[in-house]
């Protein structure tokens, strides 16, 4: 029954996104943060008084101990225009939930996040029974560690994680994911290519022993103006390092503001045989770390990139509200997807 459901829910993404540039939504952090929650809230009536760590920040926990909230922020988005909606799993692998010493939690949070983006939308659907279709990610983010780097300028050749390790706790964040019905799996913010291998097998490390497929989805940053990867590789590189697995999309996220990511993008585009995706910051930090970029500024680049061809899904990251993706929405309505290239055969 869960593969003819799975089947038919890639079925439908697979139509969507042939006939119009989806919507992916923006971001989750800094709506958290405008609830001004308390560390007791952040408990709430899961941990216990004496846990020796403070857990306020951990705003994947808040699947598990305010579940009201994160539906609400995935309904704003949703109501924005929003054809996928992200699960609020940035960090809820074990390896990020150990510096809370909450590890131990990661397949409960994982599987709580994707039941409550999946309630959301099904109210969603109720409200506006005439609505398309809309679309649960699961989203696994890089881990707090890199298996390209070493965290020792004085022993290069040190890791403080294996590549099992990281392989594992992927794989329990992906089991809470399916369990609790994502319909789509969302690398996102990739900065380390060996970390995004390590997800990879994980997931189709599950795919093989549960029998169900879902699509997934890959996004990687660019650190900086220099056009590669925190662990140094240019896009063609860093693409041809992933481009063996089954990938419904690939793109670009976080780091940079859509002007500043419009080179890499383009350069994606022009070698990628899969969908394109592109979520791109609200502009560069300013002094103080927040971002200024307008709505209507934003998505008149994103737009853009649609006239150019250039992408298939488009959105927001870091400091992306629901009105930035009402905007992009909206302008999206009238622009067309970039096509898959024809594939040569021999």
């Amino acid at each position: 029954m869960q593969n003819n459901q799975h089947a038919n829910i890639s079925l439908a993404l697979h139509q969507a996104v042939q006939n119009r540039i989806l919507v992916i939504d923006g971001a989750m952090g800094s709506l958290i943060q405008g609830y001004r929650l308390t560390e007791s809230q952040f408990r709430g009536n899961l941990i216990p008084p004496n846990h020796p760590i403070d857990v306020k920040g951990n705003n994947d926990l808040l699947c598990l101990t305010q579940p009201h909230i994160i539906k609400e922020i995935h309904t704003q988005y949703l109501e924005a225009g929003a054809d996928i909606i992200e699960t609020n799993t940035f960090n809820a692998q074990a390896i990020s939930q150990a510096d809370y010493q909450l590890q131990h939690l990661s397949y409960d949070i994982n599987r709580a996040a994707a039941q409550i983006a999946k309630e959301a939308v099904a109210e969603f659907m109720l409200k506006h029974p005439n609505a398309k279709p809309r679309f649960v990610a699961g989203a696994f983010g890089p881990t707090n560690q890199t298996l390209s780097l070493s965290p020792d300028v004085n022993r290069p050749a040190y890791r403080s994680v294996t590549f099992d390790q990281i392989r594992n706790a992927y794989y329990e964040q992906a089991r809470g994911l399916m369990d609790g019905g994502a319909d789509i799996f969302l690398i996102e913010t990739v900065f380390d290519t060996l970390n995004c291998k390590a997800a990879l097998y994980a997931v189709l490390d599950l795919f093989e022993d549960t029998g169900n497929k879902l699509p997934i989805m890959l996004s990687f940053t660019i650190t900086d103006q220099s056009g590669r990867t925190l662990s140094g590789q240019t896009v063609e590189a860093f693409y041809n390092s992933i481009s063996h697995a089954p990938l419904f999309s690939v793109g670009l996220n976080c780091a940079l503001g859509a002007e500043e990511m419009r080179p890499y993008l383009a350069e994606l585009s022009k070698i990628a045989t899969c969908y394109i995706s592109c979520y791109p910051n609200a502009g560069l930090p300013n002094a103080f770390g927040g971002y200024d970029e307008t709505p209507e500024h934003m998505c008149h680049i994103i737009e853009t990139f649609a006239n150019d061809h250039l992408v298939n899904i488009v959105g927001g990251c870091c400091g992306t509200t629901p009105n930035h993706i009402r905007h992009i929405a909206q302008h999206m309505q009238h622009c067309l997807p970039r096509p898959l290239p024809v594939l040569e055969t021999v």
